[in-house]
């Protein structure tokens, strides 16, 4: 495969000390929330947030006053936001349908989709007030039919941040917390004595926020294991280097670990691209940081063949994934390890993210191998059921489940069954029974 890198990130070894790093220090604040409960968060929120209030929780009167604070133009975009987003999430829930089928005369199957009782919604809010990720979580858990709501976001210059409140509320949280952090999911999971804990953890966050989401999975459910936004563009040259640039840098300035790679088959488009990443560097206001990002962890990968950009997408398993080519739809039907993709120019990771309608929580660090991102199927439960309802049926289920006990050596599962023989076998009246020889 004739692939070759025109730059690299940062060295996977330094990445792996970092995070262990992060591991540690989770570790013994999620043990310091479940042995001091809410003293522990009230400590951590004062010494990471600088926010002690009286009450982590908002009153009714305290989400009022901020929805108060917004324009009518906010509000309306708010709502147009929210709009896009249960549309979408009311059309994924309206595809899954519960199921009762009869395999066999006498067996009947089925399956339902059960809302999870209680999820809590963390919301990023102290570099960016993360309001789209409100709307992402929250309305999505609503639309599934999940019970109990509980929506956090840490405060914002000293103050709940009054967009992020107001996305919250119209998206319909149960409960509004001011709270960030580790304290904030530990609090959720755990439970304090002010937080009644809750099933399942959802959204995104920083690497402190992913590590404690990684640490508490087992005790609580969660949306999956999220690390830093990562970005590929794939461009041919059909694309110019101004949007690649724009692309890339877009999703840079969410942090300074945020991988962004372009993968092209045209090695003047990648030489030209990464021209205009640094002019763009020169005037773009979250350059700081996108600076950082680009240096450390940006990439510039030029292919041969179509083939080979396929490959090597599919083996990056990249989180957004934004297509700049002639016919975008040969990635759409051939990639397969993707969070989300962008098909075309008129599209970009930024529609998704804050407004088109899909969700924005979506798998990082290869996780897309094996899972999607955030959608309404993430807070139901499959759950299955059976119902045998003739005499004929549970004698014939039950002769092949005891000899299939029987070389398992499972005596007590195979009583089980024979005892549905003896009470219930009849063959004379099963004319479709064929039966199977017993074993020798």
């Amino acid at each position: 495969m004739a692939v070759r890198y025109l730059k690299r990130g940062k060295d996977a070894a330094a990445v792996a000390e970092a995070d262990a790093k992060v591991r540690a220090t989770v570790e013994g604040l999620l043990l310091d929330i479940e042995q001091r409960g809410d003293q522990a968060v009230r400590e951590m929120s004062s010494k990471f947030d600088h926010w002690e209030p009286s009450e982590f929780r908002l009153s009714q009167s305290d989400i009022e006053k901020a929805v108060k604070q917004l324009s009518a133009r906010e509000i309306e975009d708010i709502q147009f936001a929210q709009t896009q987003i249960r549309r979408f999430a009311q059309a994924q829930r309206d595809s899954m349908k519960d199921i009762e089928v009869e395999t066999i005369p006498g067996v009947v199957l089925g399956h339902k989709h059960i809302p999870m009782s209680a999820v809590g919604c963390y919301v990023p809010g102290g570099k960016y007030p993360m309001i789209a990720s409100a709307h992402m979580s929250v309305l999505t858990a609503k639309v599934a039919g999940v019970k109990r709501i509980v929506a956090t976001a840490p405060p914002f210059q000293g103050a709940p941040h009054p967009a992020i409140v107001t996305a919250m509320h119209f998206a319909g949280a149960d409960e509004i917390l001011v709270l960030g952090g580790i304290q904030a999911v530990g609090a959720m999971a755990i439970g304090t004595e002010s937080i009644a804990p809750v099933d399942m953890l959802v959204g995104p966050g920083n690497m402190f926020v992913a590590e404690a989401k990684r640490q508490l999975f087992g005790r609580v459910g969660i949306d999956l294991f999220a690390g830093p936004t990562e970005t590929l563009v794939i461009a041919d040259d059909s694309a110019d280097a101004e949007m690649c640039a724009v692309d890339l840098l877009g999703q840079a300035e969410h942090g300074p670990t945020s991988p962004s790679i372009l993968l092209t088959n045209s090695e003047t488009l990648a030489r030209a691209t990464m021209v205009e990443i640094e002019r763009q560097l020169t005037i773009l206001p979250t350059a700081e940081i996108a600076r950082v990002s680009w240096a450390e962890h940006g990439e510039v990968i030029v292919c041969d063949t179509i083939e080979e950009m396929i490959a090597k997408a599919d083996e990056l398993a990249f989180e957004h994934v934004q297509v700049l080519t002639r016919d975008p739809d040969v990635f759409l039907n051939g990639l397969t390890h993707f969070g989300a993709l962008f098909l075309g120019p008129r599209t970009n990771v930024s529609f998704g993210d804050k407004v088109i309608g899909t969700n924005h929580t979506l798998p990082t660090k290869r996780s897309a191998r094996f899972t999607g991102g955030l959608w309404v199927g993430k807070f139901l439960k499959t759950c299955t059921y059976q119902r045998v309802t003739t005499d004929a049926a549970s004698a014939l289920i039950g002769e092949y489940c005891s000899r299939l006990c029987h070389m398992e050596n499972f005596a007590g599962h195979g009583e089980q069954a024979n005892l549905r023989v003896r009470r219930y076998g009849d063959r004379g009246n099963v004319p479709w029974y064929q039966p199977v020889p017993p074993l020798k």
